[in-house]
Order: C-alpha cells, then structure tokens, then sequence
C-alpha cells in the first residue's frame, strides 16, 4: 500500500490539473460569449446563386417536409434545393422531383455525409452557383436565412455558420439536448467569434463558396466526423469562419436515451479520431505557421466532453472525501463551481423554466448513457451510426 500510495497521489494531482485546464477553457470562453459581436453588412450589392443541399440517408420520415419549407423560403436571389438521396424510397424520391426538387441519388458500401456531399458537388455544375448551403434532413431554415448568408458572404467571408437550435423541446432528453447545444454554440461559435477567432461548425446550417466546399471535401475518405475534417482543413488554410448568432435553423433533438448514446458515440469516436490525427501537427501549426486557429481545433479535440467531465468532477468530489490523497476537498469544489458557472450562463434565458430543472435530473442517467458511448466508439468502424428524427416536430419560433 505504501508503494501505491505516492502513485495514486501523483494520478489525482495529474487528473486534477487535466480537468482544471478543461474547465478553464470552458469557462473562459463562456465569459467571452457575452461580449458583443460585430454585424456584416446590411446591404448587399449581388444575390449569390445559392444551392441548398440536403445529404439524406434513410431519412423518409423527414426530407419531404423539410426540402419542401427550404423550397418556399423567401430569398430575392436564385437558389435550387437539392436532396442526395442514399437508400430513400423511390415514392419519396418521386414525391420529391414531382415538387420540383433536385435529387441525386448515391450508394455507398459505408455511407458518409461527406462522401454523399461530394459526389453531389462533383455532379452539380459548379458554374451555376455561388454558394452550397448544408443542412441535415430535418432542419428547417429560419426567417431570412439566406438572406443573411447572402450578406455575410458580401462582407467578404467565404464559410459561414449559422445559428442551430432547437424546433422540439417535447421531453426532458429533448430539452436537454437543447440546453447542450446552445451552450456549444455559445462556448465554440459565439464565445470564439467574439475574440476575433473562427467559430467551430457544427455540421449543418452552413454555407461555404460552392467551388472552396468542394475541395475542402476532396479526399475527404470515410470519416464519421467530416464537419470536424472540414474544421481543421478550413483552419490550415487559415480561413475564418463567420458566425450569424441571430440567423436560425432548427433542428430536431434527440427525446430518448438510446438515440442520444448512439449520436454520442459518433461524436466522441469522431473527436478521438481527430485528436490522434492532429495532435502533433497542431504544435507544428502553432510553433512553426504562428497558426493559433488550427492550434485552437486541436486543443478542442482535447477537452472530455461536457457532461462526462461534469460526472466525472462530481464523482472525484465524492471521491476526495474519504480518499486522503491528490487534491483537496476544495479544488475539486471550485472546479464544480466553475464549470457550473459555465454551463448556466451559456444557456439562454428564454430555456430557464421548469423543463429545465426537470432537464437537470436527467444529467446522471446522460453521464451513464456517455459512458455506454465511449465503449461503444468501435462500431463507428464498421456502421454509420445515422441519428434517425421523427415527423410532426414543433419549431420554437425564434424568428419573430
């Protein structure tokens, strides 16, 4: 025991600082997240062709009602809505080029939102558009949404990402992955693009120069994060990212548990990834290019997600209190304080409610379901571990 206890001391006080610096980092970017950001221009001398693509895998249930509200949406410039249909039914494809959608069929022996967006790019005439929006299946674009992409782009950016949120808050789990992700994009979109650097993207509600897109995704290979692949390419050729924090799309969240651990094994999976990919060269980056933003990704890739780091702070608390060993009682205190400090103030205010404290307690059975999804990370080889979304979802009406 003696052996072990200089051991466990140095494990703690290891632990301990790793967790500190993750905490720190949230926080400190939380904090920034309050500060003003400065808007594009409001006029905008050319309606860039747009072209709205929408990469569905088995996604019956949702694509129809979401290509067709894109279609409608109220934009003064050309702009086509495009589905890239991998393995819809053929009524739903016929549904769909009946209401004048664009589809383009793919089959993949694994399929990737990434190869998918390729292959699409690869067949659209690149002379025909300006932009390509990216959204997921069962988004829905917000009041004047290209209009804002449109002007962004005008101010001289050529990635942009928008505001995603919520449109179904119908149960706890919902609710709380709502909160998540408003606190990302408060911590990592806003809090990021407030101090001048690029905003992370998120996957869809984003817009890049149609031609810039399609190299980004060359040889992109079957990567199950390729939004993160996008990251870091766009960070290597030290091109910012804008954020429109008033700009909305909405996006369905995940109601139940299961769901929820098999989209976070996709995600931890695809940050672990990226993290053995880019560690090294992110010093190289930093110490030989001066590039702070690719740096920025890797040190990114690094940080526990949020709510295992929460379980895992509250369960070293418990643990300090009868262990006599590493950091006091105290620190792992503070570190709670902190990261609660956080967490609340990057949720936004219209979320406190009732459904919120309800929200709360669901947080322990979230930490088990994480931890199912870091075991889990494996089968990210072998399938594509798609989110399925429902019909007949509600969108929070934000844009008002």
């Amino acid at each position: 025991m003696h052996i072990l206890e200089p051991v466990l001391n140095i494990l703690l006080y290891i632990i301990g600082a790793y967790a500190l610096f993750n905490v720190s980092y949230l926080l400190f970017f939380s904090l920034a997240g309050h500060k003003s950001i400065r808007q594009n221009t409001r006029t905008a001398l050319t309606a860039r062709r747009m072209c709205v693509l929408f990469p569905a895998y088995k996604e019956d249930a949702v694509i129809i009602e979401s290509a067709l509200k894109a279609k409608a949406h109220a934009y003064n410039g050309l702009f086509d809505v495009c589905v890239i249909a991998d393995k819809l039914k053929p009524e739903t494809i016929d549904t769909l080029t009946k209401n004048g959608i664009k589809v383009i069929e793919v089959n993949f022996e694994k399929s990737t939102k990434g190869k998918a967006l390729l292959t699409a790019l690869n067949h659209l005439p690149e002379s025909n558009y300006d932009v390509a929006v990216v959204l997921d299946a069962d988004n829905h674009m917000g009041k004047d949404f290209l209009k804002e992409i449109n002007l962004a782009f005008e101010s001289g950016f050529k990635v942009v990402q928008a505001h995603r949120t919520a449109k179904n808050l119908d149960t706890a789990f919902a609710f709380l992955d709502a909160c998540n992700e408003e606190i990302n994009n408060h911590i990592f979109r806003k809090g990021h693009y407030a101090l001048g650097l690029s905003s992370a993207l998120i996957g869809s509600g984003m817009a890049f120069e149609f031609s810039y897109l399609k190299n980004l995704l060359t040889n992109i290979g079957e990567t199950v994060g390729e939004d993160k692949e996008i990251d870091f390419r766009i960070a290597r050729d030290q091109v910012k990212i804008c954020y429109l924090d008033k700009v909305y799309v909405y996006d369905e969240k995940i109601d139940n548990a299961a769901v929820f651990t098999q989209q976070r094994t996709r995600w931890i999976a695809s940050q672990l990834e990226f993290l053995k990919k880019y560690f090294w060269q992110g010093f190289v980056q930093l110490f030989k290019h001066g590039n702070v933003e690719f740096f920025n990704k890797m040190v990114q890739a690094m940080l526990v997600p949020r709510i295992l780091l929460l379980g895992l702070l509250g369960l070293l608390f418990m643990l300090s209190l009868v262990v006599p060993y590493g950091p006091s009682v105290g620190f792992w205190a503070i570190l709670l304080g902190m990261i609660s400090t956080a967490l609340f103030i990057g949720v936004p205010g219209r979320l406190y409610n009732k459904q919120l404290f309800e929200a709360l307690l669901r947080i322990p059975y979230a930490f088990f379901c994480m931890c199912l999804a870091v075991l889990n990370t494996k089968k990210t080889k072998t399938s594509f571990l798609a989110t399925p979304h429902k019909t007949k979802v509600v969108s929070a009406d934000l844009d008002k």
